[in-house]
């Protein structure tokens, strides 16, 4: 047949289709497996980490520091480059802004406890400590200098017990309170003996008389705030024994208690007992400390243990030691009269019985109290004790700027007098990934038992992302971490086999209010709002996460403004890991880029195809200049 078959050329076409289909398939395959493979390498050295995102010393080094970034890598993976294709406008200064440092004497700037700012504002009622943040023309434009000779602080749990001098150069406790041996300066360091102001045997020592009173080891208390904490030795040493203590005390005379505390691992921010709520949520705490923090607890009408009664959990713990515990005895040393003191202790305990709070044993110097687990007695009890009266509308967890109030935040309703309001948690460390009360009772809209599981898993996985591209998470390096929008706590809940503690914040009005379920799982926290600067001091934490925060801000204010003070709180060589659309994260390294951060867009862990990115960004590592002493100028 002329032209040969139809039907032979038909099979033909067929078989040339099939080939070329196949064909183009195999290349798409093997292409999409190799760019998957150079996208999601990630270091396995702990050094790697800071060579992969091309981490390198800045202005000024030392060995100590420049050791952890020197070392080279022969295969660094292939950087995620979206900046020709993703282009939006988020609220910000210029593109491509470089920030000076600023002048030395902003190393240890607070901008929200300024000292300076703070004179401006009524005295009463110690209203000049709180925070009293910078207007927006007032916002510093440049970097935080660190001293001219910072080094990389010890490791926990050294760091418990050392710091260096060069870091936080105040000598000033060390003579002031040196008979209270709460820190001596020895050589190019400073060391914490452990001492305290009502422990002179030692926070150990004392935190064991506490032990005989209450129970401190079998895991039903876990979470501790520690009122006037001074260098924080009470909460150092609380955490061999599975207990983590928020400490908090104010910018003051004695320089640097809370930059103290912090530099040695322990957790810690600035705060004061004013006219202001403290900024945690209702039913937070399962134990509150006081030793000779001198706030005036039985003056205002109660305010202050009124504030104590409302973050204790049900069951609680008040401790008290200090004047007036046991004025018999230390009355001529406190330079006080009999009278004076007998007077405040009578005023305490009755304060103490209006809140029906039950008074467990006053043994040497210590007074125990404990809060009562529901209001069913305490609201009879309203007929003898007219004052303070039982709150009749008001957000217990509400705490960002809200004044505190001298009536009583009342319990969540029970069937029976056994029954612990707002439910009992877990001990600890069952605690951490029980279903917290606020979720199995369904108290927050939207979070169920099912989410919370997710949330684990979720964090599970992340977390084991984060071992392979910030390698030293598990070596020791990081201490202090941060979470900017911690959730449910997941991230805080999966490190617990680290050697570490995390501050979880929740953004203050956030649609839910999850703080107090971080702190049923047994973790710490606070409220802030992310426009305004953090209550701490410059260099004070490790490693900062960053989950979604710039989408929920974008918006509200100048996000340079955020960053800068990221840069403030963080640690030279410290780690930040933000994650966001890719269209904000572009954003945000072109400004971290000019902040002297080194920085690397990288996939999401479940791969290239999903949306949210992961940016991984370091702060390099330099210093303010040496001043020149006038005799060298």
């Amino acid at each position: 047949m002329a032209g040969g078959s139809p039907k032979h050329h038909q099979l033909e076409n067929q078989r040339k289709r099939i080939t070329w289909i196949l064909g183009v398939s195999g290349l798409c395959i093997v292409f999409y497996v190799l760019g998957a493979w150079q996208g999601s390498t990630a270091p396995t050295k702990p050094s790697e980490v800071y060579n992969r995102i091309g981490c390198q010393p800045g202005l000024s080094t030392n060995e100590d520091q420049s050791s952890s970034s020197s070392s080279s890598s022969s295969s660094l993976p292939v950087e995620l480059d979206f900046e020709s294709h993703h282009r939006v406008e988020i609220n910000r200064t210029s593109e491509a802004q470089k920030f000076p440092p600023c002048d030395i004497q902003y190393s240890e700037y607070t901008p929200c406890q300024d000292p300076i700012r703070g004179r401006k504002f009524d005295r009463n009622m110690l209203k000049y400590r709180e925070r009293h943040c910078p207007k927006k023309e007032e916002l510093l434009l440049c970097l935080i200098p660190a001293p001219p000779k910072y080094k990389t602080p010890f490791k926990w749990p050294q760091s418990r017990d050392y710091a260096w001098y060069d870091n936080i150069p105040h000598k000033e406790l060390s003579i002031e309170k040196a008979v209270q041996n709460w820190i001596q300066v020895e050589g190019d360091r400073f060391r914490f003996p452990g001492g305290g102001t009502m422990f002179p045997r030692g926070a150990d020592a004392y935190i064991d008389d506490i032990n005989k009173l209450i129970p401190l080891t079998d895991g039903s208390i876990r979470t501790a705030i520690d009122t006037g904490c001074g260098v924080a030795s009470w909460g150092a040493y609380l955490l061999k024994r599975n207990i983590v203590a928020m400490s908090f005390a104010p910018r003051d005379t004695h320089e640097a208690q809370v930059q103290f505390a912090l530099e040695r691992g322990v957790p810690a921010m600035i705060g004061i007992m004013a006219s202001q709520r403290i900024p945690y949520p209702a039913r937070a705490f399962d134990m509150a400390h006081c030793s000779r923090c001198l706030i005036p607890w039985h003056k205002y009408e109660g305010m202050y243990l009124i504030e104590v009664d409302r973050v204790l959990r049900p069951g609680g713990y008040w401790i008290l030691s200090g004047p007036p515990i046991r004025w018999k005895k230390y009355w001529r040393g406190w330079e006080r009269t009999q009278e004076d003191l007998k007077e405040e202790q009578d005023a305490i305990e009755n304060v103490a019985k209006s809140l029906c709070w039950k008074k467990l044993i006053e043994k040497d110097d210590l007074s125990i109290w404990q809060k009562p687990i529901n209001h069913i007695q305490c609201i009879k009890s309203r007929k003898v004790y007219k004052t303070p009266h039982i709150c009749k509308s008001d957000n217990p967890d509400a705490a960002w700027y809200r004044d505190m109030e001298t009536c009583i935040t009342p319990l969540p309703e029970v069937s029976s007098e056994e029954e612990v309001a707002g439910g009992s948690v877990e001990k600890w460390p069952e605690r951490a990934f029980a279903v917290p009360p606020r979720i199995s009772s369904g108290s927050i809209p939207g979070i169920t038992d099912e989410k919370f599981q997710e949330d684990n898993q979720v964090w599970k996985e992340r977390v084991s992302h984060y071992k392979r591209i910030i390698s030293p998470l598990t070596q020791g390096r990081y201490r202090n971490v941060m979470d900017m929008n911690a959730h449910l706590g997941g991230f805080a809940a999966t490190l617990t086999k680290y050697p570490v503690w995390v501050m979880n914040v929740v953004p203050a009005k956030s649609e839910k209010d999850t703080l107090g379920i971080i702190y049923e799982r047994g973790f710490i926290g606070t409220y802030q709002d992310w426009c305004e600067a953090f209550s701490t001091y410059p260099r004070t934490y490790d490693l900062i996460h960053a989950g979604n925060v710039f989408s929920i801000y974008q918006d509200r204010c100048d996000i340079t403004y955020i960053l800068l003070e990221m840069d403030r709180i963080l640690r030279p060589e410290g780690t930040v890991v933000f994650r966001d659309t890719v269209e904000i994260l572009v954003k945000i390294k072109s400004i971290t880029d000019g902040m002297r951060w080194k920085s690397q867009i990288m996939d999401h862990e479940s791969g290239p195809f999903n949306p949210e990115k992961i940016l991984v960004a370091v702060k390099t590592y330099w210093t303010a200049q040496p001043q020149k002493s006038q005799e060298q100028q």
